[in-house]
């Protein structure tokens, strides 16, 4: 998901924004690249990240997840993130699942906030 150099276990790594659909990410990345100057990488017609946004980030057009952006954590250990976050009171939203450069999950912490954890393992 992170086009930086180096990633740092533990810290924020990425944020996805919402879009309604294919249509909306179109717009949005005709929005961003004219006012910013944003350029993008494809993953289909529902995913993009942004190339030079300054931090990571990416748009997604999923109807099954909040309207809000999600916080994406980095992890070198998957599975041992969600054991952490399960034990330290965390509800998981969306289970360990593949996406293309990696697997992630989603979960929420105990104000109802939802994130998420990635991995490239």
């Amino acid at each position: 998901m992170s086009s930086l150099p180096s990633k740092h276990p533990n810290h924020i790594d990425y944020v996805e924004f919402p879009a309604e659909s294919p249509a909306a990410i179109a717009k949005v990345k005709a929005f961003y690249g004219a006012a910013f100057s944003w350029t993008y990488k494809d993953w289909g017609d529902s995913y993009v990240d942004t190339e030079s946004s300054g931090i990571s980030s990416g748009f997604a057009a999923h109807s099954d997840r909040s309207p809000a952006p999600l916080v994406v954590i980095y992890s070198d250990d998957l599975v041992a993130a969600r054991e952490r976050i399960v034990k330290a009171g965390g509800t998981i939203t969306k289970d360990i699942f593949a996406f293309p450069g990696g697997k992630r999950f989603h979960f929420t912490d105990p104000s109802g906030n939802e994130l998420a954890v990635w991995s490239e393992t």
